[in-house]
C-alpha cells in the first residue's frame, strides 16, 4: 500500500511519511487534505465573532520574533487599567460579541491580582461572555513570578472565570530552535504539561505552531507529532492553528516571506497528521484573508473570527489591526464555495449564515 492509499483509508501516518508529504504533488496533497476535511466537516467553515484584548505590552521575556513587546522594538509601552478593559468588554457585549480573547506580554509590574481580577470582573458583569485567556507561556511566567505551581495558577484561573485557554506560546517545540528564538520562555515540555493539566480539569484549549522563520520542515512535523501524542491522552485540543511568522520589526532578520505554496502544504499536512484534532484553523491574521480562504481547499475548516482589533501580529506587519467586518467575512466564505457557520468558542454551532 502506498502512502496516498494509506491516507485515503484513514490510517495514521508516521513521522517520515508526514515529512515526505512535503514532496508530494501540490494538488494531490491538497486533494487528500480536502477529502479529510470534507469527511469531518463537509463544506462548513467555522468562525466566531470575537474581540482580542491585549492589555499590556511590557514583557520580561525577549523573544527574537516578537515585535509587540515594549522591551524590544516597540517604543510605546502601555498597560491598560481594569476600567479601560471593562469599557471595551461593555462595548463588545452590547453588540452581541460572545468572546473576549485576552493575551498579554509577561509584565512583572502588574501583579497576579491584576490578571485574575479582570477575569473575575468580566465574568461577574457578563456571565455569558466566554473568557479565553492566558497562554501557557503566561501561566509559566505567573507561576515563576509568584512561586506557585502550575496547578495553583490553573485553579485560580478556573475560580476567576477563565473558560478556555488560547494556544499561544507553543512557537516550535524543537528545543534547539526554541532556545534560539525564545530562550528563557516556557519550554516545550512545560507548555504541553500545562495544557495537559488544563484538559484534566475538563477545560478545552487550542494549540499553535509558529512557522516560516528558522525552523525546518522536520521541526514542523515533530511539533505536530507531539500535539497528536498529547491529544491521544487528553483529548482537550479544539483546534490546531498554524501561525505564519511575521518578519517586520523583530530580531530574527528573516530576509523573505515564506511562500504561499509552503503555507498551504503545511496546513494540508497538519490536517492529515492531526487525525485526532477536530479543527484546523487558517488564521487569516497571519496568512492574509485571501490565503486563508484558499486554505479551505487544503484542509482548513476554521477561519478564526472577525477579531475587531489585534495588536500582537499587526506590530510585526500583519494587516489585522482593525479586524474584518462581519458581512464581508461571511460573503468571502460564501463566495469561495463554503458554508459560513458562526460558532461559539468551543465549536458549538450558533448560526448558519
Amino acid at each position: 500500500m502506498n502512502l496516498k492509499e494509506k491516507i485515503e483509508k484513514g490510517e495514521r501516518v508516521s513521522f517520515d511519511e508526514a515529512l515526505s508529504l512535503y514532496e508530494m504533488d501540490f494538488f494531490e496533497l491538497g486533494q487528500l487534505a480536502d477529502a479529510k476535511r470534507l469527511s469531518l466537516h463537509g463544506k462548513k467553515t467555522y468562525f466566531n465573532i470575537n474581540r482580542h484584548i491585549n492589555p499590556t505590552n511590557i514583557c520580561a521575556d525577549v523573544c527574537k520574533f516578537c515585535a509587540y513587546s515594549a522591551n524590544r522594538k516597540n517604543p510605546n509601552p502601555y498597560t491598560m487599567t481594569h476600567d479601560e478593559i471593562m469599557n471595551i468588554v461593555k462595548d463588545v457585549e452590547s453588540r452581541g460579541i460572545k468572546e473576549v480573547h485576552i493575551v498579554s506580554a509577561h509584565n512583572p509590574g502588574t501583579g497576579l491580582d491584576w490578571y485574575l481580577g479582570i477575569f473575575k470582573k468580566i465574568k461577574e458583569a457578563y456571565p455569558k461572555m466566554h473568557v479565553k485567556a492566558l497562554t501557557a507561556a503566561e501561566v509559566d511566567f505567573l507561576a515563576r513570578e509568584y512561586n506557585k505551581s502550575y496547578d495553583e495558577i490553573l485553579d485560580l484561573m478556573v475560580a476567576n472565570g477563565v473558560d478556555s485557554m488560547p494556544g499561544g506560546g507553543a512557537e516550535i517545540f524543537d528545543e534547539e530552535v526554541r532556545d534560539y528564538i525564545c530562550k528563557g520562555k516556557v519550554t516545550s515540555q512545560q507548555w504541553l504539561d500545562i495544557h495537559e493539566k488544563w484538559h484534566a480539569r475538563g477545560k478545552m484549549s487550542n494549540v499553535t505552531m509558529l512557522f516560516g522563520h528558522v525552523e525546518s520542515r522536520a521541526n514542523r512535523i515533530d511539533h505536530m507529532m507531539r500535539i497528536r501524542e498529547l491529544q491521544d491522552k487528553s483529548k482537550g485540543f479544539n483546534a490546531f492553528i498554524p501561525l505564519v511568522y511575521q518578519r517586520e520589526n523583530n530580531y530574527l532578520k528573516i530576509q523573505k516571506d515564506i511562500s504561499a505554496d509552503e503555507i498551504l502544504r503545511t496546513i494540508a499536512i497538519s490536517r492529515i497528521v492531526l487525525d485526532n484534532v477536530p479543527n484546523i484553523k487558517a488564521y487569516w491574521v497571519t496568512s492574509t484573508v485571501g490565503l486563508a480562504l484558499l486554505a479551505q481547499e487544503f484542509g482548513a475548516n476554521d477561519l478564526d473570527g472577525t477579531i475587531e482589533r489585534e495588536s500582537i501580529n499587526s506590530a510585526a506587519g500583519a494587516k489585522s489591526a482593525n479586524g474584518v467586518e462581519l458581512d464581508e467575512f461571511v460573503a468571502l466564505i460564501k463566495n469561495s464555495g463554503f458554508i459560513p457557520i458562526e460558532r461559539d468558542s468551543i465549536y458549538n454551532e450558533i448560526k448558519t449564515w
